[in-house]
Order: structure tokens, then C-alpha cells, then sequence
């Protein structure tokens, strides 16, 4: 299998996994009556993208979110024309996760779904600090793009355990266009989605003017040459 090919396998088999287990968790807590707890859902999401990271950074970047590739991209670090592929791999990832826990709990009503608690815009501003936070430590702790070694999957796995615990109660804590997409499309909630397609690629960009205002220089320059070959 080629390359890239491989490349776009990983991206897809690593949402599928995120979504399925993450969301997975807040069904089954549901449906035993919150056994797992949100501290259980919380860590879940922040282990299933650790054990990503391990498994698969080295051959994809372990992205496994649209805003992470844009912000990749903004930042110089990720090939434009790897970004629609990119995307589409997670995307069929995250719906493929999602429909096969529709065929698991047929009867639940959200599958998971990322649902404000409150106003659209207080749910706007958590999920765009958020993903900017989350950026902004991927950047880094990242290798060009990829998301790779001892402390990048620690760093990112505690920091995503660590917002869904403080924030998903507000606003789901979604940071990820597809792990939000996926739930509304099998459980048709569709009426705040927009949040969590817009907030998320904002914030990731504004992680990336952050990282040139902080880091050294050339980390996300217009051209960095030293970090072009590593984002293949």
C-alpha cells in the first residue's frame, strides 16, 4: 500500500477509534445508569488519544481532527494537498464510529451528540478557548506535524482528559469538527452543530498566531524549511 495511502488508513482506523470509544463511554453511561461517571468519560477521551498517538503517530501524525490538520497547515508545517484527504479520512472515521453504535444502541437519543448546556454563545467561546488551548500544546509538543514521542501523547491525552472534565458539562468539550459530526448526523441533532464546525477551526488558528507570538522563531513561519521533510 502506498504511502500516503497508509497515511489516510491510519487518520480514519484513529477518528473511528476516538469517536467510538469517547462517545461510546457517554452511551454507556447512560444507559447504566452512570456507571462510568463524567471524570470515567473525561479520561476516556484523553486515553483513546494517547493510545493513538503511540499506535499511529509515526505514520500519520495521529491528527484525528479537522481542526488539528488546518491548524497543521496554517502553521506551514502540514502539505495543502494532504488537507482535503486528511479531512475525509477522519470524517469516514467518526461516521463509520458513529453508525456502528447506532446499530448497538438503536434506541439512544444523542449517541453522544455534543449538545449545549446552556447559550449557544457561552458553548461557542468554551469550545473556541479550548481547541486553542489544545492547538497551542499540539504545536508544541509536535515534530512538524506529527504528533509523536513520550511527552507529545501524554501532553495532548492529558490536556484533552483534563477540558472535557471542567468543560463538557457546559459544552461537550468536542475540539473536533468530525467527533461532533459523526453523533448529529446517526441522531440527527443538528440544531447547534454549527458551533461545533466553526469554534473549533477558529480557535485552532488563533493557537497557530499564539505559537509565532510565544515559540522561537520559525516554528510556525511562513516557510520553515528545517520543518518541511518531517511532515511526511
Amino acid at each position: 500500500m502506498p504511502a500516503f495511502r497508509k497515511k489516510l488508513f491510519a487518520e480514519c482506523f484513529g477518528t473511528f477509534c476516538l469517536v467510538f470509544a469517547g462517545t461510546g463511554a457517554i452511551i454507556v453511561n447512560d444507559v447504566s445508569g452512570g456507571s462510568i461517571t463524567h471524570v470515567g468519560i473525561a479520561l476516556t477521551f484523553g486515553l483513546i488519544v494517547l493510545a493513538m498517538i503511540y499506535t499511529l503517530g509515526d505514520i500519520s501524525g495521529a491528527h484525528l481532527n479537522p481542526a488539528v490538520t488546518l491548524g497543521f497547515f496554517a502553521a506551514r508545517r502540514h502539505p495543502g494537498k494532504e488537507v482535503l484527504p486528511y479531512i475525509g479520512s477522519q470524517l469516514a472515521g467518526a461516521l463509520l464510529a458513529s453508525g456502528f453504535l447506532r446499530l448497538m444502541f438503536p434506541s439512544h437519543p444523542t449517541l453522544g451528540a455534543t449538545l449545549p448546556a446552556g447559550g449557544s454563545m457561552q458553548s461557542f467561546c468554551f469550545e473556541f478557548l479550548l481547541t486553542a488551548i489544545l492547538m497551542f500544546v499540539i504545536l508544541s509538543v509536535s515534530t512538524g506535524a506529527k504528533e509523536r514521542g513520550i511527552t507529545a501523547g501524554i501532553a495532548i491525552g492529558a490536556v484533552i482528559a483534563l477540558e472535557a472534565m471542567f468543560a463538557g458539562p457546559v459544552c461537550g468539550a468536542s475540539m473536533n469538527p468530525v467527533r461532533s459530526f459523526g453523533p448529529a448526523v446517526f441522531s440527527l441533532h443538528f440544531s447547534s452543530l454549527w458551533i461545533y464546525l466553526v469554534a473549533p477551526v477558529a480557535g485552532a488558528m488563533v493557537a497557530v498566531a499564539g505559537c509565532r507570538c510565544i515559540r522561537e522563531e520559525g516554528c510556525c513561519a511562513a516557510s520553515p524549511p528545517s520543518l518541511a521533510p518531517t511532515a511526511r
